[in-house]
């Protein structure tokens, strides 16, 4: 065996072995220190939470950072797309009226809040559900980003469903991790 299939065959066994310890750490509920302390967290506050909550955050952090790039993306998509079949002015002209409205109820509320606003693009202020409004009443538009609009909104409102808890707050219950994982292969088959 050479020294180069030495180096790879130790790297695969140390990831193998890596895998496992966060399986232990999952299953026991326990940090084994394997993992630099993130300074993120606040120090002051975040210590008070019970042990069980702050386990669950952690658990719960990978299905929201999944979701957040997502939703993200799918937003940069719609502007990137929209801007491109009907110019900057898309929004006036081919936005669903309903999701206009709504909109501009929750730039108005958080304007009217005194907190910073999240941002100056309304598409920003739009749910996840608006999103496939969107693409839905510009059908034509995305016919070649998606390969077909029923499958498009099924995968939606898969996705819109598993969204609830990630976003307020409650854990996923494991068939709902497993749903995740294959709404998202979904939405990049849609995308094929």
């Amino acid at each position: 065996m050479s020294v180069e299939d030495r180096i790879k065959l130790f790297a695969m066994s140390a990831q193998m072995a890596e895998r496992d310890l966060d399986a232990v750490e999952i299953s026991f509920g326990t940090d084994l220190g394997r993992e630099p302390r993130r300074d993120d967290k606040d120090d002051e506050y975040y210590p008070q939470f019970s042990e069980v909550v702050r386990r669950e955050a952690a658990a719960m952090a990978q299905h929201y950072e999944i979701f957040y790039a997502l939703e993200k993306s799918m937003r940069t998509l719609v502007s990137e797309k929209m801007v491109a079949e009907v110019g900057t002015a898309w929004w006036e002209t081919a936005v669903p009226e309903p999701v206009k409205l709504n909109v501009q109820k929750n730039m108005d509320r958080e304007r009217e809040s005194g907190i910073t606003m999240r941002s100056a693009d309304r598409l920003d202020y739009t749910t996840f559900g608006e999103l496939g409004d969107i693409v839905r009443a510009n059908w034509q538009r995305f016919s070649d980003t998606f390969n077909s609009e029923k499958a498009f909104s099924k995968v939606m409102a898969v996705l819109n469903l598993l969204r609830g808890p990630i976003a307020h707050c409650s854990t996923l219950a494991e068939d709902e991790v497993v749903r995740l994982r294959l709404a998202m292969a979904d939405w990049f088959r849609l995308m094929g």
